[in-house]
Protein backbone atom coordinates (compact mmCIF):
# COMPACT_ATOMS: atom_id res chain seq x y z
CA UNK A 1 0.00 0.00 0.00
CA UNK A 2 1.72 2.98 -1.23
CA UNK A 3 1.96 6.61 1.04
CA UNK A 4 2.53 4.61 4.49
CA UNK A 5 4.61 6.12 7.03
CA UNK A 6 7.16 2.97 7.59
CA UNK A 7 9.56 2.99 10.31
CA UNK A 8 12.19 -0.11 10.25
CA UNK A 9 14.14 -0.84 13.10
CA UNK A 10 17.49 -1.84 11.74
CA UNK A 11 17.37 -1.30 7.57
CA UNK A 12 21.00 -2.42 6.85
CA UNK A 13 21.03 -6.46 7.39
CA UNK A 14 20.02 -8.93 4.81
CA UNK A 15 16.12 -9.06 4.91
CA UNK A 16 15.38 -5.52 6.16
CA UNK A 17 17.71 -3.95 3.20
CA UNK A 18 15.80 -5.57 0.45
CA UNK A 19 12.19 -4.49 2.21
CA UNK A 20 13.54 -1.24 2.10
CA UNK A 21 13.93 -0.72 -1.00
CA UNK A 22 11.20 -2.82 -1.95
CA UNK A 23 8.93 -0.53 -0.18
CA UNK A 24 10.30 2.68 -1.76
CA UNK A 25 9.32 0.94 -4.70
CA UNK A 26 5.73 0.39 -3.74
CA UNK A 27 6.03 4.61 -2.69
CA UNK A 28 5.65 4.25 0.84
CA UNK A 29 7.55 7.03 3.01
CA UNK A 30 10.58 4.78 4.67
CA UNK A 31 12.69 5.49 8.21
CA UNK A 32 15.41 3.27 9.41
CA UNK A 33 16.49 3.52 13.05
CA UNK A 34 19.92 2.34 13.71
CA UNK A 35 23.60 2.85 14.47
CA UNK A 36 24.65 3.82 11.56
CA UNK A 37 27.29 0.95 11.33
CA UNK A 38 27.14 -1.12 8.24
CA UNK A 39 29.76 -2.18 5.45
CA UNK A 40 28.04 -4.04 3.03
CA UNK A 41 24.21 -2.42 2.63
CA UNK A 42 23.86 0.96 2.42
CA UNK A 43 20.63 2.53 2.74
CA UNK A 44 18.96 3.45 0.07
CA UNK A 45 18.54 6.67 -1.92
CA UNK A 46 15.19 8.08 -0.07
CA UNK A 47 15.25 6.24 3.06
CA UNK A 48 15.46 8.49 5.93
CA UNK A 49 17.84 7.98 8.45
CA UNK A 50 17.38 7.98 12.05
CA UNK A 51 20.13 7.72 14.78
CA UNK A 52 20.32 5.59 17.47
CA UNK A 53 21.48 2.64 19.58
CA UNK A 54 18.44 0.23 19.43
CA UNK A 55 19.13 -1.04 22.75
CA UNK A 56 18.78 2.18 24.40
CA UNK A 57 14.94 3.03 24.93
CA UNK A 58 15.77 6.93 26.30
CA UNK A 59 17.91 7.36 22.76
CA UNK A 60 15.34 5.87 20.79
CA UNK A 61 12.50 8.09 22.21
CA UNK A 62 14.82 10.89 21.61
CA UNK A 63 15.33 10.16 17.93
CA UNK A 64 11.94 9.45 17.10
CA UNK A 65 10.30 12.43 19.28
CA UNK A 66 6.56 12.55 18.89
CA UNK A 67 6.59 10.98 15.47
CA UNK A 68 3.90 8.34 14.52
CA UNK A 69 4.07 5.48 12.23
CA UNK A 70 1.50 3.35 10.08
CA UNK A 71 4.16 0.48 10.29
CA UNK A 72 6.74 -0.08 12.61
CA UNK A 73 9.21 -3.11 11.97
CA UNK A 74 11.54 -4.42 14.45
CA UNK A 75 14.49 -6.49 12.57
CA UNK A 76 16.75 -6.58 15.50
CA UNK A 77 14.62 -8.17 18.16
CA UNK A 78 16.34 -11.55 19.75
CA UNK A 79 14.49 -11.53 23.60
CA UNK A 80 11.30 -11.10 25.34
CA UNK A 81 12.71 -8.12 27.11
CA UNK A 82 13.69 -6.64 24.48
CA UNK A 83 10.02 -6.46 22.31
CA UNK A 84 8.56 -5.38 25.36
CA UNK A 85 10.85 -2.49 25.01
CA UNK A 86 9.00 -1.83 21.96
CA UNK A 87 5.30 -2.60 23.58
CA UNK A 88 6.47 0.08 26.17
CA UNK A 89 7.70 2.61 22.93
CA UNK A 90 5.12 2.25 20.22
CA UNK A 91 1.87 1.34 22.14
CA UNK A 92 -0.69 3.36 20.38
CA UNK A 93 1.81 5.47 18.21
CA UNK A 94 1.75 2.91 15.29
CA UNK A 95 -1.54 1.41 13.45
CA UNK A 96 1.12 -2.19 12.69
CA UNK A 97 3.79 -3.67 14.75
CA UNK A 98 6.11 -6.32 12.75
CA UNK A 99 7.91 -8.81 14.50
CA UNK A 100 10.82 -10.64 12.80
CA UNK A 101 10.53 -14.29 14.44
CA UNK A 102 11.90 -17.42 12.68
CA UNK A 103 10.59 -20.61 11.20
CA UNK A 104 13.27 -22.73 13.02
CA UNK A 105 10.91 -21.63 16.22
CA UNK A 106 8.52 -24.30 14.77
CA UNK A 107 8.09 -27.87 16.11
CA UNK A 108 11.57 -29.19 15.55
CA UNK A 109 11.31 -31.92 14.07
CA UNK A 110 8.24 -31.84 12.51
CA UNK A 111 5.92 -34.60 12.93
CA UNK A 112 4.11 -32.93 9.45
CA UNK A 113 5.32 -31.75 5.99
CA UNK A 114 4.92 -29.10 4.83
CA UNK A 115 5.06 -26.79 7.36
CA UNK A 116 1.63 -24.48 8.38
CA UNK A 117 1.81 -21.41 10.31
CA UNK A 118 -0.80 -23.54 12.30
CA UNK A 119 2.30 -26.48 13.30
CA UNK A 120 3.32 -26.25 17.03
CA UNK A 121 6.07 -23.97 18.33
CA UNK A 122 8.91 -26.22 19.84
CA UNK A 123 12.72 -26.11 19.47
CA UNK A 124 14.70 -28.03 22.10
CA UNK A 125 17.46 -27.46 21.02
CA UNK A 126 18.67 -24.06 20.02
CA UNK A 127 18.38 -21.24 22.41
CA UNK A 128 17.81 -18.54 19.48
CA UNK A 129 14.66 -20.43 18.42
CA UNK A 130 13.29 -20.60 22.11
CA UNK A 131 14.11 -16.99 22.20
CA UNK A 132 11.77 -16.07 19.31
CA UNK A 133 9.24 -18.63 20.25
CA UNK A 134 8.99 -16.54 23.95
CA UNK A 135 8.79 -13.07 21.96
CA UNK A 136 6.08 -14.55 20.42
CA UNK A 137 4.47 -15.76 23.08
CA UNK A 138 4.65 -12.16 24.60
CA UNK A 139 3.33 -10.49 21.52
CA UNK A 140 0.09 -13.07 21.25
CA UNK A 141 -0.45 -11.54 24.80
CA UNK A 142 -0.42 -8.37 24.50
CA UNK A 143 -2.57 -8.52 21.46
CA UNK A 144 -5.56 -10.73 23.31
CA UNK A 145 -5.25 -8.44 26.63
CA UNK A 146 -4.59 -4.88 24.88
CA UNK A 147 -5.19 -5.25 21.04
CA UNK A 148 -1.56 -4.45 20.48
CA UNK A 149 -1.49 -4.46 16.58
CA UNK A 150 1.07 -7.18 16.07
CA UNK A 151 2.35 -9.49 13.13
CA UNK A 152 4.50 -11.98 12.95
CA UNK A 153 6.41 -13.12 10.23
CA UNK A 154 8.72 -15.87 9.99
CA UNK A 155 11.82 -15.83 7.40
CA UNK A 156 13.94 -19.79 6.76
CA UNK A 157 17.02 -19.11 5.52
CA UNK A 158 17.32 -15.65 3.79
CA UNK A 159 19.81 -14.57 1.93
CA UNK A 160 21.62 -12.31 -0.32
CA UNK A 161 24.90 -11.88 -2.25
CA UNK A 162 26.62 -11.77 0.81
CA UNK A 163 25.68 -14.95 2.26
CA UNK A 164 27.48 -18.26 1.76
CA UNK A 165 24.32 -20.10 2.99
CA UNK A 166 27.25 -22.87 5.48
CA UNK A 167 28.11 -22.35 8.25
CA UNK A 168 32.14 -21.52 7.90
CA UNK A 169 30.47 -19.34 5.08
CA UNK A 170 33.33 -18.98 2.00
CA UNK A 171 35.81 -20.79 4.37
CA UNK A 172 33.60 -24.04 2.77
CA UNK A 173 34.15 -22.66 -1.18
CA UNK A 174 37.45 -22.05 -0.88
CA UNK A 175 38.18 -25.32 0.07
CA UNK A 176 36.05 -26.19 -2.61
CA UNK A 177 38.35 -24.55 -4.99
CA UNK A 178 41.50 -25.95 -3.54
CA UNK A 179 39.89 -28.99 -4.12
CA UNK A 180 39.68 -30.34 -0.50
CA UNK A 181 37.12 -32.00 0.89
CA UNK A 182 33.77 -30.24 2.43
CA UNK A 183 32.06 -31.62 5.61
CA UNK A 184 28.26 -31.71 4.28
CA UNK A 185 25.97 -33.04 7.56
CA UNK A 186 24.15 -36.18 7.68
CA UNK A 187 24.21 -37.77 4.56
CA UNK A 188 22.78 -34.61 2.43
CA UNK A 189 19.20 -36.08 1.75
CA UNK A 190 17.15 -33.84 4.48
CA UNK A 191 15.40 -31.11 2.43
CA UNK A 192 16.19 -27.41 3.02
CA UNK A 193 14.31 -24.27 1.81
CA UNK A 194 16.95 -21.01 0.85
CA UNK A 195 14.99 -18.21 0.21
CA UNK A 196 16.79 -14.97 -1.79
CA UNK A 197 15.97 -11.72 -0.03
CA UNK A 198 14.14 -9.78 -2.83
CA UNK A 199 11.65 -12.72 -3.16
CA UNK A 200 11.22 -11.90 0.58
CA UNK A 201 10.80 -8.39 0.99
CA UNK A 202 7.73 -8.17 -2.07
CA UNK A 203 5.74 -10.73 0.38
CA UNK A 204 6.81 -9.06 3.61
CA UNK A 205 6.01 -5.42 2.22
CA UNK A 206 3.12 -6.65 0.89
CA UNK A 207 1.25 -7.45 4.41
CA UNK A 208 2.22 -4.08 5.47
CA UNK A 209 -0.96 -1.97 5.45
CA UNK A 210 -2.99 -4.85 5.73
CA UNK A 211 -5.52 -5.24 8.42
CA UNK A 212 -6.12 -8.76 7.50
CA UNK A 213 -2.67 -9.44 8.84
CA UNK A 214 -3.33 -7.50 12.25
CA UNK A 215 -2.91 -10.44 14.79
CA UNK A 216 -1.55 -13.00 12.53
CA UNK A 217 1.50 -14.90 11.61
CA UNK A 218 3.22 -15.63 8.37
CA UNK A 219 6.40 -17.50 6.73
CA UNK A 220 7.56 -16.43 3.91
CA UNK A 221 9.69 -18.91 2.36
CA UNK A 222 10.76 -20.40 -0.92
CA UNK A 223 8.60 -23.34 -2.18
CA UNK A 224 12.13 -24.64 -3.72
CA UNK A 225 12.90 -27.49 -1.42
CA UNK A 226 16.53 -28.97 -1.95
CA UNK A 227 18.51 -31.55 -0.31
CA UNK A 228 21.67 -30.07 1.02
CA UNK A 229 23.54 -32.44 -1.33
CA UNK A 230 21.89 -30.23 -3.90
CA UNK A 231 22.95 -27.01 -2.08
CA UNK A 232 26.71 -27.74 -1.94
CA UNK A 233 26.78 -28.42 -5.52
CA UNK A 234 25.15 -25.35 -7.02
CA UNK A 235 27.53 -23.41 -4.94
CA UNK A 236 30.25 -25.90 -6.05
CA UNK A 237 29.01 -25.09 -10.00
CA UNK A 238 28.71 -21.25 -9.30
CA UNK A 239 32.46 -21.48 -8.12
CA UNK A 240 33.40 -23.55 -11.01
CA UNK A 241 34.83 -26.55 -9.41
CA UNK A 242 33.67 -30.12 -8.53
CA UNK A 243 32.58 -30.60 -4.68
CA UNK A 244 34.26 -33.42 -2.78
CA UNK A 245 31.44 -34.24 -0.22
CA UNK A 246 32.53 -35.77 3.13
CA UNK A 247 28.99 -36.73 5.02
CA UNK A 248 29.45 -36.77 9.01
CA UNK A 249 26.52 -36.52 11.15
CA UNK A 250 25.44 -33.85 13.41
CA UNK A 251 25.53 -35.57 16.31
CA UNK A 252 29.56 -35.86 15.58
CA UNK A 253 29.85 -32.54 14.80
CA UNK A 254 28.03 -30.80 17.43
CA UNK A 255 30.50 -33.19 19.82
CA UNK A 256 33.42 -31.05 18.32
CA UNK A 257 31.74 -27.91 18.18
CA UNK A 258 28.56 -27.62 20.21
CA UNK A 259 28.16 -24.21 18.71
CA UNK A 260 27.64 -24.79 15.26
CA UNK A 261 25.91 -28.05 16.49
CA UNK A 262 23.12 -26.21 18.29
CA UNK A 263 21.96 -24.32 14.83
CA UNK A 264 22.50 -27.95 12.91
CA UNK A 265 20.35 -29.97 15.26
CA UNK A 266 18.05 -27.08 16.25
CA UNK A 267 17.36 -26.52 12.29
CA UNK A 268 19.60 -27.06 8.98
CA UNK A 269 19.65 -30.99 9.90
CA UNK A 270 16.02 -30.96 10.09
CA UNK A 271 14.09 -31.79 6.43
CA UNK A 272 11.89 -28.06 6.33
CA UNK A 273 9.47 -27.96 3.45
CA UNK A 274 7.10 -24.87 3.79
CA UNK A 275 3.31 -24.27 2.76
CA UNK A 276 2.96 -20.48 1.84
CA UNK A 277 -0.26 -20.85 1.17
CA UNK A 278 -1.28 -18.05 3.92
CA UNK A 279 0.51 -15.44 2.68
CA UNK A 280 0.01 -16.15 -1.14
CA UNK A 281 -3.61 -15.41 -0.05
CA UNK A 282 -3.26 -12.14 1.75
CA UNK A 283 -0.51 -11.04 -1.23
CA UNK A 284 -2.02 -11.32 -4.56
CA UNK A 285 0.42 -12.82 -7.14
CA UNK A 286 3.25 -13.42 -4.74
CA UNK A 287 5.68 -16.04 -5.64
CA UNK A 288 9.41 -16.61 -4.91
CA UNK A 289 10.90 -16.48 -8.20
CA UNK A 290 14.78 -17.01 -8.09
CA UNK A 291 16.07 -20.46 -7.89
CA UNK A 292 18.94 -21.06 -6.02
CA UNK A 293 21.12 -21.66 -8.77
CA UNK A 294 21.01 -18.37 -9.94
CA UNK A 295 21.77 -17.22 -6.55
CA UNK A 296 24.10 -19.10 -6.04
CA UNK A 297 25.93 -17.42 -8.58
CA UNK A 298 25.47 -13.94 -7.16
CA UNK A 299 26.70 -15.12 -4.22
CA UNK A 300 29.89 -16.49 -5.62
CA UNK A 301 30.03 -12.93 -8.01
CA UNK A 302 29.69 -10.91 -5.11
CA UNK A 303 32.53 -12.52 -3.62
CA UNK A 304 34.56 -12.83 -6.05
CA UNK A 305 34.65 -8.56 -7.09
CA UNK A 306 36.96 -7.98 -3.72
CA UNK A 307 39.49 -9.97 -2.37
CA UNK A 308 38.41 -8.60 1.02
CA UNK A 309 34.85 -10.15 0.96
CA UNK A 310 36.56 -13.98 0.76
CA UNK A 311 37.21 -14.46 4.50
CA UNK A 312 38.46 -17.78 5.49
CA UNK A 313 37.56 -18.77 8.97
CA UNK A 314 41.20 -20.35 10.29
CA UNK A 315 39.43 -22.01 13.23
CA UNK A 316 36.37 -23.50 11.61
CA UNK A 317 38.56 -24.17 8.24
CA UNK A 318 40.86 -26.69 11.13
CA UNK A 319 37.22 -28.22 12.71
CA UNK A 320 36.62 -29.22 8.90
CA UNK A 321 40.06 -31.06 8.82
CA UNK A 322 39.63 -32.84 11.63
CA UNK A 323 36.18 -34.00 11.22
CA UNK A 324 36.91 -35.12 7.86
CA UNK A 325 40.07 -37.28 9.24
CA UNK A 326 38.02 -38.89 12.30
CA UNK A 327 35.33 -39.41 10.24
CA UNK A 328 35.77 -39.81 6.69
CA UNK A 329 34.90 -43.55 5.46
CA UNK A 330 37.61 -45.59 5.19
CA UNK A 331 38.44 -48.21 2.14
CA UNK A 332 37.22 -51.79 2.31
CA UNK A 333 40.60 -53.61 1.98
Amino acid sequence: MSHLRVLFIGGTGIISTACSREALRQGMRVAVLNRGETQHRPVPDGVEVLRADVRDADAVRAALGSREFDVVANFLNFTPDQVQQDLDLFAGRTWQYVFISSASAYQTPPTHLPVTESTPLRNPYWEYSRNKIACEDLLVRAYREHGFPMTIVRPSHTYDPTLVPFDGGWTVVERMRQGREVVVPGDGNSLWTLTHHEDFARAFVGLLGRHAAIGEAFHITSDEALTWNEIYTAMADAAGVEPRLVHITSDAIAAADPDVGAGLLGDKSISMVFDNSKVKGLVPGWAAQVPFRHGAREIVDWHDEEDARRVVDGRLDALFDALIAAYRPRPLR
